[in-house]
C-alpha cells in the first residue's frame, strides 16, 4: 500500500539511535521502515505462544510436503535411470516402456506441485501477518540503511522459524536435493558416445547384413519392385531387416520417387560427382533420406509439379531434380541419396548405406554440398 509523501517533518518522531545496544532487533526493522518511510499497521504473530501444538501440526504438515517432494523427485530419477524404455515392435497398455513417459511427467509434476505447495503453506500459515503502509521517497544508501537491511534479512530469518525450526530446515533441503538431482539427471544421457549410429544405417550391408546388398521393404514387410511406383509416384520404403521400420533403424527410412524420364535427365546433369561416381539413381528411381537435415522431422510431402519435397514441421523445402538441395526455409544441408540398385530377384537394393550421413546438421557436421564430398 502507497500512499502520498507528507512533508510535514512536526508528524515525524524522532529518529532512533540505532548505536543503544538496549534496542531490540524488532525495533531496529521498524526503525528502518520508518526511515523508508513505511509504517507497520498490523503485526501478529501466527502463534501467540511458539512451539504449541498447532505450530508443531503445521511445521510437521510441511515438512511432510517437503520430504514428499522429495520423494517423488527421486522416483523420477531412478524411472528416468532405470525405467525400461526401448519399444520392439508394437506396445499395449501393460507393457512398462509405454508408461515410462507418463511416470517421468507424474514424477516430476508432483514433486515441483508438492515443494510448491510447503513453500506457501509456510508463508501462509507460519510467517507473521504484517500489513505495512509506504509513502513515495527518494534517496540512496546510508550506512545506517545497510544495517538495516542487514536487521530487516535477519528479521526475515527469525520470522521463518529457521533458528528453531530445524525440521524444516532438513525437510526443505531433503526435498529440494532430490529436485536439484532430477534437473541434473537427463543431462547424464548426453555423456552418452554415440558410436556409429550418427553415420551407420540399417542399409549398412557390412554391419546388418552379413556383407549382402539390403533389400528395401515396406513398413508391412513386402519387399519393393520397379513396378510397385508408378511414374510421378512415391513410397516410404525401410531396410529389410529384422525392426527395420522401426525406431531401432532411426535415420534409415528412405523416400523412393519414380521421376519423370525428363525430370529424371534433369537430376543426372545435377547430381554430384559423388553420386555420379556411383550411379546413385537406377533408371527414373531416386531414393531420399527422409529425415529432414533441419531437426530430424519426415519430409514427406512430394509436389510432382514443382518437384519440391517439404517438410511439414519448419516448412524446410527440397529441389528433388538438384539433389535434394535446400531451396527454402532452415535446412541447410541437402537430403542424401541413398544409391540404388535391382538385384536378380527384381527386388530393389541399396549399393551402400548413405555417401553422406543422413539427418538434421549440427556444429561439425557440413553444412554445404561441396563440403561433404571431400
Amino acid at each position: 500500500m502507497v500512499s502520498a509523501h507528507n512533508d510535514s517533518a512536526h508528524n515525524e518522531p524522532e529518529p532512533v539511535d540505532l548505536s543503544d545496544p538496549k534496542l531490540s532487533r524488532f525495533e531496529v526493522y521498524k526503525e528502518g521502515l520508518r526511515r523508508d518511510d513505511i509504517e507497520i499497521i498490523h503485526y501478529e504473530p501466527r502463534f501467540a505462544k511458539p512451539g504449541t501444538k498447532a505450530e508443531k501440526r503445521m511445521e510437521r504438515i510441511v515438512g511432510g510436503l517437503f520430504l514428499f517432494s522429495g520423494l517423488f523427485a527421486t522416483l523420477f530419477v531412478v524411472a528416468y535411470i532405470w525405467w525400461p524404455w526401448e519399444y520392439e515392435g508394437a506396445a499395449t497398455w501393460r507393457d512398462p516402456q509405454t508408461w515410462y513417459t507418463p511416470i517421468l511427467g507424474t514424477t516430476l509434476g508432483l514433486s515441483l506441485l508438492l515443494f510448491a505447495v510447503g513453500v506457501l503453506t509456510w508463508a501462509k500459515k507460519l510467517l507473521p501477518v504484517e500489513e505495512l503502509v509506504q509513502d513515495r521517497h527518494d534517496g540512496g544508501s546510508s550506512p545506517e540503511d545497510r544495517r538495516i537491511a542487514e536487521a530487516t534479512v535477519d528479521g526475515l530469518v527469525e520470522d521463518m522459524g529457521l533458528k528453531r525450526r530445524p525440521f524444516l530446515v532438513k525437510a526443505a533441503l531433503l526435498g529440494a536435493a532430490p529436485l536439484g538431482l532430477a534437473a541434473v539427471a537427463p543431462l547424464g544421457a548426453l555423456l552418452k558416445d554415440p558410436g556409429d549410429m550418427l553415420t551407420v544405417t540399417g542399409w549398412n550391408a557390412e554391419k546388418y547384413n552379413d556383407g549382402d546388398p539390403v533389400q528395401v521393404m515396406m513398413r508391412d514387410g513386402a519387399l519393393v519392385r520397379p513396378d510397385m511406383v508408378s511414374v510421378g509416384g512415391q513410397i516410404t520404403v525401410y531396410p529389410a531387416l529384422d525392426h527395420g521400420a522401426t525406431n531401432q533403424f532411426p535415420t534409415s527410412p528412405v523416400l523412393l520417387i519414380h521421376l519423370r524420364a525428363a525430370d529424371a535427365e534433369i537430376l543426372r546433369g545435377n547430381l554430384y560427382p559423388m553420386y555420379q561416381d556411383v550411379d546413385a539413381l537406377w533408371g527414373n528411381f531416386v531414393a531420399y533420406s527422409k529425415i529432414c537435415t533441419h531437426v530430424g522431422c519426415p519430409t514427406s510431402l512430394y509436389e510432382q509439379q514443382s518437384q519440391r519435397l517439404l517438410c511439414p514441421c519448419h516448412q524446410s523445402q527440397f529441389n528433388v531434380v538438384d539433389n535434394a538441395a535446400p531451396i527454402f526455409g532452415p535446412a541447410t544441408r541437402h537430403l542424401p541419396i541413398l544409391p540404388l540398385d535391382v538385384d536378380d530377384d527384381g527386388v530393389f537394393i541399396a549399393k551402400s548405406d548413405f555417401l553422406v550421413p543422413p539427418g538434421p546438421a549440427f556444429w561439425n557436421r557440413p553444412s554445404l554440398p561441396e563440403e561433404d564430398e571431400k
